[in-house]
């Protein structure tokens, strides 16, 4: 298999959710956006934690029972985000994957968001750049 990159699979940035948003902000950006997480951005489009539906329908629940306001993506965001860069390679990522929990990892160049990259970018990379093993006739 020849070398493919993260910035060959990767989505635009333009799902990222700004650390302004509240709750409400969040989900209505995943149901839109078909991702189950997004990256939170500073005001210099720098990662400072990402988002998921989990953690969304949570504080949802809890918003619902007691009636309150929804609540800041700060609040709910995970703060520890594992990043890649564009010039990562998609079979590294792919043995992250294995070992790692996320999802989605933000795609990160010069200290900015600049994508986004799933595990189905991935199996797509994958598939693209193995065809001959995977779809013989």
């Amino acid at each position: 298999m020849h070398s493919i990159l993260v910035k060959d699979y990767m989505q635009p940035a333009a799902h990222a959710i700004s650390v302004t948003a509240n709750t409400a902000e969040v989900v209505e950006r995943l149901l839109k956006s078909g991702l189950t997480g997004v990256p939170v951005i500073d005001e210099r489009e720098a990662v400072v934690g990402f988002v998921s539906e989990q953690d969304c329908i949570k504080e949802m629940l809890n918003d619902a029972f007691f009636c309150e306001e929804p609540a800041s993506v700060r609040k709910l965001m995970s703060e520890t985000v594992l990043t890649v860069t564009p010039n990562t390679s998609i079979v590294e990522l792919a043995q992250t994957m294995m070992r790692e929990k996320p999802k989605n990892y933000p795609v990160v160049s010069d200290g900015k968001l600049v994508g986004i990259i799933t595990r189905r970018h991935v199996l797509q990379a994958l598939i693209d750049n193995d065809e001959d093993c995977y779809l013989r006739t």
